[in-house]
């Protein structure tokens, strides 16, 4: 065996005995431990069973989580929603009490915690892993957003994708009156942009198929913008629960951690393609999908805090306000639970695997700047 991989899996054998030798939190305090830890997130069927999307995918195949959880006398369950409805169905299940846990962000949590019902950000998932795109019918002669002034435009409002397209329009100097606004679900809007119903389409749904099909023409998309204005996923858990058992909210972290440096690996990058690709999507519309010049691989799938998290959620709540979505702003410095993110790192031995990123163009950009300035 090469001595670099005897060396990785000596040190997560003696991760997990270490975590059985030391009490919990929750033991120490005489408290009883839940019978189940629950997490949600997206799932699709593919071959005809439910199969989880992203990071919970690989905790369950890596089975770490559920063996830890197991010989502390808990079961591990997983609640898969569908991905059209994810942060309807999850936002419920947080307010029911019937998750503990979740793969999810953006907009839907912040109407959640405004709403009274609270959550902490755990792990931030990357930077950022969604993009919107500005879709136009082929034959059009658009080129950009300035070009469609006056003419109809088709979102779904009050989804996470509508937050990029009004910064877009912020940034050019122009609002919603500008235009024949269509507030309507990704799936009509792409009959209405194949139909030539609208001008143009702003969705984060299958843009790239309909180029393929010779459909539409993307003439703008996120990647385009500053990583901030992506949409985003991350681990959430319920307030009261990371209180009662923060020993056990350390094992989800690390999980996750554990997971997303997994998947973070250039050599595991044929794996999460074949998971994207699962639900029937083409590998060539899932690689355009992944691929982005603002950040290598491994940064895609970063746990750390950083100023692309932060300009994120301030936007995000910022819109949320302003368009009256929520009717309070959330402070992130509370909202934001940084505690369990850096004990995961060190248990695993990654402390140093990802870089700190304070720029929201990207590390690309920001390592120009720096070289430029040291050239200076």
């Amino acid at each position: 065996m090469d001595p670099r991989k005897r060396q990785t899996l000596e040190r997560l054998a003696a991760l997990a005995a270490g975590a059985l030798s030391i009490p919990g939190v929750a033991q120490a305090q005489g408290l009883a431990l839940p019978k189940a830890v629950r997490l949600a997130g997206g799932a699709s069927y593919a071959n005809g069973r439910l199969r989880l999307g992203g990071l919970a995918h690989f905790i369950a195949e890596q089975g770490w989580l559920e063996q830890q959880l197991n010989q502390r006398g808990s079961k591990l369950e997983w609640f898969g929603t569908s991905h059209a409805a994810v942060g309807p169905m999850i936002n419920e299940a947080f307010t029911n009490g019937s998750v503990d846990f979740a793969s999810y962000g953006d907009l839907p949590s912040a109407i959640l915690n405004a709403g009274g019902v609270d959550t902490r950000l755990l792990v931030p998932n990357g930077l950022g892993q969604g993009d919107a795109f500005l879709v136009v019918p082929r034959e059009s002669k658009a080129r950009s957003i300035e070009d469609l002034k006056g003419k109809s435009l088709a979102v779904h409002r009050g989804r996470p994708w509508e937050l990029p397209l009004v910064r877009l329009l912020q940034a050019k100097g122009l609002k919603y009156s500008d235009f024949k606004l269509y507030n309507i679900n990704p799936q009509t809007g792409m009959s209405a942009l194949a139909s030539k119903h609208v001008d143009a389409l702003f969705t984060m749904t299958d843009a790239y198929l309909l180029e393929d099909k010779g459909v539409g023409r993307i003439i703008w998309s996120t990647k385009e913008a500053p990583l901030d204005w992506k949409t985003r996923t991350e681990l959430w858990g319920s307030k009261a629960f990371i209180d009662k058992y923060p020993d056990l909210t350390q094992l989800v972290v690390t999980a996750y951690i554990k997971a997303a440096h997994w998947a973070s690996q250039e050599a595991n990058q044929d794996a999460v393609f074949a998971l994207a690709t699962a639900n029937g999507t083409p590998e060539s519309v899932v690689r355009r999908s992944y691929a982005d010049r603002k950040y290598p691989w491994k940064e895609r799938y970063t746990p750390l805090f950083n100023e692309v998290v932060y300009e994120h959620y301030r936007n995000t709540i910022a819109f949320a306000y302003d368009q009256k979505i929520i009717q309070r702003k959330i402070d992130l410095d509370t909202w934001f639970d940084k505690r369990f993110v850096p004990v995961a790192l060190k248990d695993l031995g990654i402390e140093n695997y990802w870089k700190p990123v304070t720029s929201t163009h990207g590390t690309e950009r920001a390592t120009q700047k720096s070289k430029l300035a040291a050239h200076r």
